[in-house]
Order: C-alpha cells, then sequence, then structure tokens
C-alpha cells in the first residue's frame, strides 16, 4: 500500500471522463502504444495523449470509448506526441494495461470525485 495522504492531496488531481475521437498506431514509441485524441467536451476541449494499451485493444475499437483521464498534469513529450492528458488503467493478471471508464453512459468531462 503507498503513503497515506490527505482528502485535500487527492482532491487536487483532476480526472475526468473523455471519449475518445481517434486512435492511431505510434511506431516511434519505445513499447507498443497508441496514439490518441479525446473529448473531454467544451469545458477542457480535446487532448492528445499516448497509452501504452494495444494487448487488449484496437485503434478501431477504441473510436468512441469513455476514459478516464488526469487532466491536470503538465503535458509531456514522448517522442513526436506531446501527451496532455494520463489515460488511467490498471494492469490485467499478465501486467497489460485495461482501461478504466464508466460503468454506463455519462456526460464528458464528469469529474471523479
Amino acid at each position: 500500500m503507498s503513503d497515506q495522504i490527505s482528502y485535500d492531496d487527492f482532491t487536487k488531481i483532476d480526472i475526468r471522463v473523455g471519449r475518445i475521437l481517434e486512435a492511431e498506431p505510434f511506431p516511434e514509441a519505445r513499447k507498443p502504444a497508441f496514439k490518441l485524441k479525446i473529448d473531454f467536451g467544451p469545458e477542457i476541449g480535446i487532448k492528445r495523449s499516448s497509452a501504452q494499451i494495444t494487448r487488449h485493444y484496437t485503434p478501431e475499437g477504441l473510436i468512441g470509448r469513455q476514459v478516464m483521464a488526469v487532466v491536470n498534469f503538465p503535458p509531456r513529450q514522448i517522442g513526436p506526441v506531446r501527451s496532455e492528458v494520463l489515460v488511467l488503467g490498471v494492469p490485467d493478471a499478465s501486467g497489460e494495461v485495461v482501461l478504466l471508464a464508466p460503468g454506463q453512459e455519462v456526460p464528458l468531462a464528469g469529474r471523479m470525485f
């Protein structure tokens, strides 16, 4: 288990719902990954990211999916891609990432709390 944090620490992390608009292979990445374009609604807009989720997902299968992402980290340059959000997932039994998503359709930019 990690170190304990306060509720105030937790509220600093802005985790929102977005919808994947585009997904394409990212051959320049060190590990297999996809380049993503995610819509977080008018409040936040469309953001880019990369994600190492090639084991369980295809680009075609990702389009239209809702995902959870941290939207208030500073952008990070990953090769030629400027990643603006961190898409969230958990490892399966073999360590491959499974995306976190709402259990039903929810409005874009909904904040996790």
